[in-house]
């Protein structure tokens, strides 16, 4: 996938000036596919320069308002993607790498895995308000293919949140006995093929 997709996406659900793409971003296909207002407008300029966006308004003169429309050639674009293979990509977490690193150096994670719960507990709660707002009662096909999307992210958020809980309850209980010996090296560590 790559931005252009994305913004392909949210032209064709309407036409949108380069500030209402933003916003919708923030709003909605930024959870799960972030980007600056910088790299939007670079990528609209792109899009267009290749034949896959147009213009349909200006709001007159220099730094008038730009509203985008997706051509047809767009919409092929879409759906030639759509209809592509492509593997699940590897999450980079750089929260793993150390409690990995941690658990041979040692080292107190437990205020930093606190801070991690919270920042998924709260964005819980905002895709948690999303639902009840926007996807309760019968919805339209297109509704519930956006729904889809929304429970990919509150899945995603309560399995970080019980990891979070798990780490931190373990974590509380080798703190507790932290006097009893070293932490207990993982095999992997020291294995001899070189795999870890």
């Amino acid at each position: 996938m790559s931005l252009a997709h994305a913004i392909l996406t949210a032209l064709n659900e309407r036409p949108s000036s380069g500030l209402e793409l933003a916003r919708r971003f923030d709003r909605s296909i930024g959870y799960f596919w972030p980007a600056t207002h910088q790299q939007i407008y670079r990528e609209l300029r792109d899009l267009e320069r290749d034949g896959l966006i147009v213009e349909v308004a200006d709001g007159g003169g220099r730094g008038g308002k730009r509203t985008y429309a997706i051509l047809e050639e767009g919409r092929d674009e879409l759906r030639r993607w759509i209809a592509a293979a492509e593997d699940p990509k590897h999450i980079k977490d750089s929260l793993m790498v150390r409690v990995r690193a941690s658990s041979s150096l040692g080292g107190d994670l437990l205020p930093e895995i606190r801070r991690h719960r919270e920042i998924h507990a709260r964005q819980l709660a905002e895709y948690e308000a999303i639902e009840k707002r926007d996807f309760q009662g019968a919805l339209s096909e297109i509704r519930r293919r956006q729904y889809l999307v929304l429970q990919w992210g509150l899945h995603l958020q309560k399995a970080r949140l019980d990891w979070a809980d798990a780490a931190i309850e373990q974590l509380e209980t080798l703190s507790a006995s932290r006097g009893e010996g070293p932490i207990a090296q993982d095999p992997m560590i020291h294995d001899p093929k070189g795999t870890s």
